[in-house]
């Protein structure tokens, strides 16, 4: 048995300080720590009828999900486990060919994804939330990966050329070139969004600049995205970094089911996002679980020259989505903190919590979500907090701004 260096023990606890120093300052937050969620019930707030309709609605989605990722996984390791004798039959060279290879892998999850899209979607328009045609989701769901597709192709050529120099310790130089090439892909994210034009509603972007200069935060573009096509759902992004900081409105928002409070409410939500940097520091918890992650394929694809060998790509690929799924339950912790600071920013900016508490519970309604789902479906698939969770906030948000009402007059 051979011995570990202690250099090799010094360097590994180095490393591991410094990227528990990166994990602290990501998961730093404006929310206060002693801030107390009451418990309500959500029968407060909704009717029996529709609680027991929208969790039979997500239940169903809910199991499809995990199946649908159980196959992918499946499929991927078959890949991993075949795929490099594709290689017999490239010309393309060493890069073109690992770059085949990655197209193929990325065909293969598109497929394997597909029947359990198509029932989703029978499942949705069953519920009456979706009225889009099967075609033109397979082609849109196809399309839409267009994004991802273009980024595991330059990923492998950035990879794969600095393996075939670096060879061993490819992993330590190709962690933050990944990153530079998802940096570069948030800031340009904005012009990849289909189907958006300027907002032209002259009093919400009024309100919108009124939120900048009360969130700190300036010259944000706001877009409307038409989806009502599609979709009944009603949504809302924000994207971009600098001068490309965009929010992005479905038009489903602006089909007077909602308010101009309510609207208010959700551009203040994604301006939070943008205020407190939260493309970026996803971008840093990218780079966090990348390092050990490509010190691992590097370490499995090793016998097999690394991936400077086109024929270990479908084992990088199957790895890879391996730990994006077995990760997953941590990367949502992370997601729900940075959703209630974005929540938390919009109720200091706009100073409406009843009208938050409407747009919740409107957007559980008019999605058919959930307002408490189960912890395992919470554990595995939750992005945000629950809709409970979010209401109970603006009541935590009233009762602090009345202790600092009352502790301003006792101060006067």
């Amino acid at each position: 048995m051979s011995r570990i260096s202690p250099r090799w023990l010094i360097a590994f606890a180095a490393g591991a300080g410094l990227w528990a120093l990166g994990a602290h300052a990501l998961w730093s937050t404006t929310v206060p720590a002693s801030l107390h969620l009451p418990h309500l019930s959500a029968t407060r707030f909704f009717s029996a009828r529709f609680l027991h309709r929208s969790a039979d609605y997500e239940r169903f989605l809910d199991v499809e999900a995990v199946l649908a990722d159980l196959t992918v996984l499946l499929v991927l390791g078959l890949y991993a486990w075949r795929g490099h004798r594709f290689t017999r039959e490239s010309a393309a060279g060493r890069i073109g060919t690992g770059m085949l290879l990655g197209m193929l892998g990325f065909a293969f999850v598109w497929l394997a994804e597909l029947p359990f899209g198509l029932v989703a979607l029978w499942w949705q328009r069953r519920y009456h939330v979706s009225h889009q045609g099967y075609l033109t989701s397979a082609i849109d769901s196809f399309l839409s990966l267009g994004g991802q597709f273009l980024f595991i192709s330059l990923a492998l050529v950035v990879v794969m050329g600095i393996a075939g120099v670096a060879r061993r310790w490819w992993w330590a130089l190709a962690a933050p070139a990944l990153v530079a090439l998802a940096l570069l892909f948030a800031f340009v994210g904005p012009y990849l969004i289909p189907d958006t034009h300027p907002l032209h509603d002259r009093r919400l972007l009024a309100a919108t600049r009124t939120l900048e200069r009360s969130e700190r935060v300036s010259n944000t573009e706001v877009l409307v995205q038409d989806v009502h096509r599609f979709t009944t759902a009603p949504n809302a992004e924000s994207t971009g970094f600098g001068s490309t900081r965009t929010v992005i409105l479905w038009d489903t928002l602006l089909d007077r089911r909602f308010d101009n409070a309510e609207v208010r409410a959700v551009i203040g939500h994604e301006l939070g996002h943008l205020a407190h940097h939260h493309i970026l520091k996803a971008i840093g918890w990218l780079a966090l679980f990348l390092i050990p992650a490509a010190a691992l394929i590097a370490r499995l694809t090793r016998r097999r020259g690394g991936l400077a060998s086109p024929e270990t790509v479908p084992i990088a690929l199957f790895v890879l989505v391996a730990l994006h799924l077995l990760t997953m339950p941590l990367r949502n912790v992370v997601s729900r903190r940075a959703e209630a600071e974005a929540d938390w920013s919009a109720l200091q900016a706009t100073r409406e919590p009843a009208a938050a508490r409407a747009l919740f519970r409107k957007l559980s309604t008019s999605s058919l979500a959930h307002p408490d789902q189960p912890t395992w479906s919470y554990v595995l698939d939750a992005s945000h907090p629950t809709i409970m969770q979010r209401i109970a906030m603006t009541y935590a948000w009233e009762a602090a701004a009345g202790e600092r009402g009352r502790g301003s007059r006792r101060a006067r």
